[in-house]
């Protein structure tokens, strides 16, 4: 099959917020020497993802509230294992990116003095949260694309990228298969100057997941190019539908609902009432989950995220279906609003719904909640509304600098698929950590230029890449027998939301190890072949295995350090503390009490497919100096005017 090649200096991939974004700045710095390689423009976390009112959090623009670079900056690092550095640029350039995407039309509500006010939300210490509705990342996708196409920017639609063709610690090419109808099968070098990535989290590894199943992720190809991971142990969980794929926090918690389990002969079960003695702490439990949406080991002691535990109960431990119905209040009691505590009572008092039923509390509150799961075929004023604990987001991911490139040279990672979060963030964090990346990123290579020109892809260089590229593309055509991918995929998604959930072990993370290695095997000594026209589906899989590869050695290595639960996570442990005796052995556990905080792990793949770690220290918030003429010299000098 003819291999097809093509020069251009700067590459995206990805093209959700932070990916258009990115390859738009570029644009204003290198013209048309710009593309976006993408396996399908209207995929992807960004444009396909929402919660009730999802959130985007920035700097405070309102009002009397105090806020600075600095606090923003030391908030955010405050998260655990966050370097200080990119704690503070996500913090700078909150302003800058947020009002790019008002200029350019995300509908960001402000006050009628254009002031835009915010809100709190989880792990929030000011009111910095603001939104646009259920489809905020949606929305930013949406003028970003927009205003690519007024500009002209390039894009390669139907493109997976497979290979990053790496040499002596530099990227210089990216190898891709065609997906489209025309073309498919047929592969494509791009050969490049800088390759930033954009391919958000490696959602594709997990089954019980709020992500939406168009997003795959492609950690494992920057892994197999020497990327180093950081802090890939920390993943954020949450209560979300099944389908839709959504989020369950916000207003559908703060209206109390009812939750019910339904076993396999149909029997129903009010679970949180075997747990909770107090009906009206168990109200405020529920409320709580609203802006403490993510489970938090922290608060599973006489706190929210027992609820989170007792989900899991009956879903994985005792195999039922739980559900939420807005159509009953719980226990299908009236509430006596005035007993429940002082923040739930006022909160819904303010919001003028002490009143009725879940449903009718939250047609009230946020009609908008109702309407996207009527579009979605569900009628929450007579349907149930099956949930699970679900993976929503990786806090971890690739290690960067500070300008967000990897410790591969050029080679540049923005969005989720960089590890700029720490243990825990504030909600709506990641958008604008996306915002803040991709103008660094751009900024870096456009102040790169001068040692960019001077860039030289020589023949030999071309030659062993080509070499590279050939054995990728030659792995499903020498098999034997067919590979029954979709089947291995939803094994592996299976094993990783077992084993590396919410609740992990040491035993179930090496039983998932020791399967993982079995398939990568089974894969890399050619075995089978995929079947036909599912070429694309066998580099996925190929990409889902090294990642859970490097994840699960990850989260292994963090036990046997001496590391404890935190986080989103908590990590079974014999001699632990169980959140009430009533609770299963699994839940005991010790808290890790901000021991780690200082460190951050990385890992790094190596070409036997052995993982090698490193703990070390987070870098500090820099010690600026303010004094304006000193820094004004500088900025001259540094864009060189």
């Amino acid at each position: 099959m003819k291999l097809t090649e093509t020069v251009i200096d700067n590459v995206v991939i990805g093209s959700g917020a932070a990916g258009f974004a990115c390859a738009l700045r570029l644009q204003k710095y290198f013209d048309n020497d710009v593309a976006i390689i993408t396996e399908n423009v209207k995929a992807g976390t960004s444009r396909n993802t929402g919660s009730d009112k999802q959130t985007y959090y920035k700097l405070g623009m309102a009002g009397d509230d105090p806020d600075s670079v600095g606090n923003m900056a030391g908030n955010l690092f405050a998260g655990g294992c966050v370097d200080g550095d990119m704690a503070l640029c996500e913090a700078a350039l909150s302003a800058r990116g947020f009002f790019n995407l008002v200029e350019l039309g995300v509908p960001f509500p402000c006050t009628e003095f254009s002031e835009y006010m915010g809100y709190k939300t989880d792990h929030d210490h000011s009111r910095r949260a603001t939104s646009a509705g259920p489809y905020t990342s949606k929305l930013m996708t949406q003028v970003l694309e927009k205003q690519a196409s007024r500009t002209g920017l390039k894009i390669f639609n139907n493109m997976q990228a497979v290979k990053l063709l790496v040499h002596d610690k530099r990227v210089y090419g990216v190898l891709t298969i065609d997906l489209s109808l025309k073309n498919r099968g047929s592969y494509h070098i791009f050969w490049v100057k800088n390759v930033i990535l954009a391919t958000g989290g490696p959602a594709g590894m997990y089954r019980d997941s709020v992500y939406p199943k168009s997003q795959i992720g492609s950690s494992g190809m920057a892994f197999e190019a020497g990327v180093a991971g950081k802090n890939l142990t920390e993943w954020q969980f949450g209560m979300a539908s099944i389908n839709p794929r959504w989020n369950v926090s916000g207003t559908y918690m703060q209206v109390i609902p009812r939750f019910i389990s339904i076993d396999s002969e149909g029997n129903e079960y009010e679970f949180l009432g075997e747990h909770f003695s107090d009906y009206n702490e168990m109200m405020n439990m529920i409320f709580l989950k609203g802006y403490q949406w993510p489970f938090d080991v922290n608060k599973i002691y006489d706190n929210s995220s027992i609820i989170d535990l007792l989900v899991y109960r009956e879903t994985i431990i005792r195999g039922r279906k739980v559900y939420l119905d807005f159509i009953k209040n719980p226990m299908n009691k009236e509430i006596a609003f005035d007993k429940l505590s002082n923040e739930t009572f006022e909160y819904l008092k303010n919001a003028n719904v002490c009143f009725g039923t879940p449903i009718q509390r939250l047609q009230e509150m946020n009609a908008p909640a109702v309407s996207f799961y009527l579009d979605h075929g569900v009628d929450l004023k007579k349907d149930l509304l099956e949930i699970a604990i679900c993976v929503q987001h990786n806090n971890g991911g690739l290690s960067t600098n500070a300008n967000w490139e990897t410790d591969i040279k050029n080679l540049y990672a923005v969005g989720e698929v960089n590890g700029s979060h720490g243990v825990t963030r504030p909600g709506g964090s990641a958008l604008n950590a996306g915002q803040a990346g991709a103008i660094r990123a751009a900024e870096s290579i456009f102040l790169s230029k001068p040692e960019n020109d001077k860039f030289c892809l020589t023949d030999e260089i071309k030659h062993i890449l080509r070499n590279e590229a050939e054995n990728i593309i030659n792995l499903p055509k020498k098999a034997r027998g067919n590979i029954p991918v979709d089947k291995m995929i939803e094994n592996a998604e299976r094993r990783m939301s077992t084993y590396a959930g919410m609740v992990r072990s040491r035993e179930g993370l090496k039983t998932a190890i020791y399967e993982t290695d079995k398939e990568l095997k089974q894969l890399i000594d050619l075995v089978k072949a995929p079947e036909k026209n599912k070429v694309g589906k066998f580099y996925h899989l190929r990409d889902i295995l090294i990642s859970q590869k490097v994840y699960l050695s990850a989260m292994l290595n963090y036990l046997e350090t001496g590391a404890k639960s935190r986080g989103s996570c908590l990590y079974t442990e014999p001699d632990g503390k169980k959140p009430d005796e009533k609770m299963p052995d699994l839940y005991k556990c010790n808290l890790d009490k901000g021991e780690y905080n200082d460190l951050i792990q990385e890992v790094r793949m190596d070409a036997d497919w052995k993982c090698e770690f490193e703990w070390r220290k987070r870098r500090i918030i820099p010690k600026v100096d303010y004094f304006f003429e000193n820094q004004w010299s500088m900025y001259r000098n540094r864009f060189n005017l």
